[in-house]
């Protein structure tokens, strides 16, 4: 019979994943000896090659394609079981894996931990950082409870729970706090400063500003939103951001922000989690503590 155990199929997951036996130990927090040895002991077992070794590189054999479609499926039903156990009764969560996108995470993440400790102080709470796209296939992997994202994600595997809307804002120079507001017309034609490709973010500024279909401009694209908004204060262009970013960004940068006019820009921030997750229930009461966590933030607790 041959034996082998879920620590070792994550571990053979995550270095076909990585092609790198240095980044996949990381991701595993093992060390790299330790994951080398926990590979071998898996080809031991199957007396198959997993992985082709190259000086440079690593890649799945033929046979290690073919075990790592079975494998994924393994794991996920492993997971699926283990939020079957923590789901039952609808009983608190004990642990939280949640995922968050690069213009939320800084601005209304403090508060959401807040909140939903607050609510559940034994909970361990597993907090996830990156890009929409990152977020999905984490979220479809087992990987992650839910995310917090821009909607519509439109996947068909996920539910998508609404939360709040927000307005997008002008940032620009301080000089131009007295002069009329831009109209979208004019904002398409000036120089926008945008966020990198992959940000969900970049592509509702230039949906907002019938841009879609520009090229891409050399030295106009930042890595994050408080990138942007030092760029507009040295005078380079102007750029959108969230309203939620605007305590945190307005700190450090001599700008000024100005409201748009219609069809007034905003996007919708929602919560998702896996249609088959066992934890909807908890998910669902998580959704509304991220409301709670909204409703008290700076920008939108107006008086």
């Amino acid at each position: 019979m041959i034996n082998f155990t879920l620590k070792q199929l994550r571990y053979f997951e995550a270095l076909a994943r990585h092609g790198h036996f240095g980044n996949a130990a990381d991701i595993c927090a093992i060390s790299q000896p330790a994951l080398s040895a926990q590979i071998a002991a898996l080809e031991a077992a199957l007396g198959q090659q997993l992985f082709e070794r190259g000086a440079r590189q690593i890649r799945l054999t033929a046979f290690g394609e073919k075990f790592g479609l079975r494998a994924s499926i393994i794991l996920r039903e492993a997971e699926a079981l283990a939020d079957m156990a923590r789901g039952a009764g609808n009983t608190a969560l004990d642990r939280l894996r949640i995922g968050v996108i690069p213009t939320i995470a800084p601005y209304l993440l403090p508060s959401i931990i807040g909140h939903i400790t607050a609510a559940n102080p034994e909970i361990d709470l597993m907090v996830r950082e990156t890009m929409t796209q990152k977020l999905i296939e984490e979220l479809s992997e087992g990987k992650l409870d839910c995310a917090i994202v821009a909607l519509p994600v439109s996947e068909p595997s996920l539910t998508e729970v609404a939360l709040f809307e927000e307005a997008m804002v002008l940032v620009r120079p301080p000089q131009d706090a007295d002069r009329p507001v831009p109209d979208m017309d004019t904002l398409s034609q000036m120089k926008l400063l945008l966020l990198e490709e992959g940000h969900c973010f970049r592509d509702q500024a230039l949906s907002f500003c019938s841009m879609r279909n520009a090229l891409p401009r050399e030295g106009l694209d930042g890595s994050s939103l408080s990138t942007l908004v030092q760029m507009v204060g040295a005078g380079i262009g102007v750029t959108l951001i969230p309203e939620m970013a605007i305590p945190v960004e307005t700190r450090s940068a001599t700008v000024s922000i100005a409201a748009l006019g219609a069809p007034h820009p905003k996007r919708t921030v929602g919560m998702i989690w896996r249609k088959t997750s066992a934890l909807t229930p908890q998910l669902e009461e998580i959704a509304d503590l991220v409301r709670e966590a909204a409703a008290a933030h700076p920008a939108f607790s107006k008086p």
